[in-house]
């Protein structure tokens, strides 16, 4: 069965999260830009992302809905890492011919359940046909004037902290790759799997810090604790100290199957967690709890004045931190 364009922009307009009125979106899809009105007092948030075959998804192993869902969320967690709200996306998607059937039909249903969990409709974008899947996403959000979480707000002193656990994503890729045939109990059952599946951007979290003005620098972690909080620390010219020991990482636990793993190599480098890393004043952090909706807090170090980054490892010796999270032009 032959496919248009025309078909599939009407698969993509009635297959994701229709645009509401409290969105900001006046015109959606159907003309030759979307109209959207930002809110008075508030910024507007401006982010893109790319999401390619065989470099961020598998397409013989990620699941399409998965491939939907996560393609959004991890461009609304960019949203979530300056404080802010997500309000609608754009997007662009090249896909071969072939794949205009039940695997567009099981990515339109991820990204419908993404766009409305995170409340977060689809505004408009392009689509072409391409050997290979390759998807990009641009996300509008807003946060009030003056509020927006920067990474160059970190000063000498201040308490660093992460959300949730660190390398569970990873682990749960190195699963997915083990694995045959991923079925739907095994992905709702398996936290760590549902972690690179499924990860959800902490919204909520990124809007109460900004709102309570606790958070001094902020980033989410996309590409490893290792590769991201070097780059905080040269956006705010400061330097770090971590202690191992304090890393929330994957449990053991969670191996279940997978190849032997160092839960703190994990933690460190492992990508795709889209947790928050952010830095708290001393005298702001006993406001902070330990737990916010059921995310652990956790503080794993402090900012130094000096712009080395430094390792203090489970047997007391410190080192540098070797920056071996995901960069793409890494040979």
């Amino acid at each position: 069965m032959k496919t248009s364009e025309a078909d599939l922009i009407r698969k993509l307009s009635g297959g994701a999260s229709a645009p509401q009125p409290q969105s900001g979106v006046v015109l959606g899809i159907g003309d030759d830009a979307a109209l959207f009105a930002p809110r008075r007092g508030y910024q507007t948030i401006l982010t893109c992302d790319w999401f390619l075959e065989g470099t961020h998804f598998l397409r013989d192993k990620h699941p399409a809905d998965s491939v939907g869902w996560k393609c959004l969320a991890r461009a609304v967690s960019d949203v979530a890492a300056m404080g802010g709200e997500p309000r609608c996306f754009l997007l662009s998607l090249a896909i071969p011919g072939t794949y205009t059937g039940r695997w567009l039909n099981e990515f339109l249903g991820g990204l419908r359940r993404a766009a409305r969990k995170f409340r977060c409709p689809l505004a408009g974008g392009d689509t072409t046909r391409r050997r290979e899947i390759g998807i990009n996403i641009t996300a509008i959000g807003e946060v009030r004037s003056g509020w927006a979480t920067l990474r160059s707000g970190a000063r000498a002193g201040d308490i660093i902290f992460v959300s949730g656990r660190l390398g569970e994503a990873e682990l749960g890729l190195r699963l997915l790759r083990s694995t045959d045939r991923v079925n739907k109990r095994f992905k709702k059952k398996d936290g760590v799997l549902k972690k690179d599946l499924y990860p959800e951007p902490r919204v909520a979290l990124g809007q109460w810090l900004a709102k309570h003005r606790l958070a001094s620098a902020m980033m989410d972690l996309s590409d490893g604790l290792s590769a991201d909080l070097p780059r905080l620390c040269a956006a705010s010219g400061v330097g770090a100290r971590i202690e191992a020991a304090k890393i929330p990482a994957v449990r053991a636990t969670a191996q279940r199957g997978a190849k032997p793993f160092n839960a703190l190599n994990l933690a460190l480098d492992g990508g795709d967690d889209y947790e928050l890393l952010f830095t708290v004043r001393p005298r702001k952090a006993r406001s902070l709890p330990r737990v916010f909706q059921g995310i652990p807090l956790t503080a794993i170090g402090r900012i130094t004045s000096t712009r080395s980054l430094r390792l203090i490892q489970l047997s007391g010796r410190e080192e540098p931190l070797r920056a071996g999270g995901w960069d793409p032009f890494r040979t």
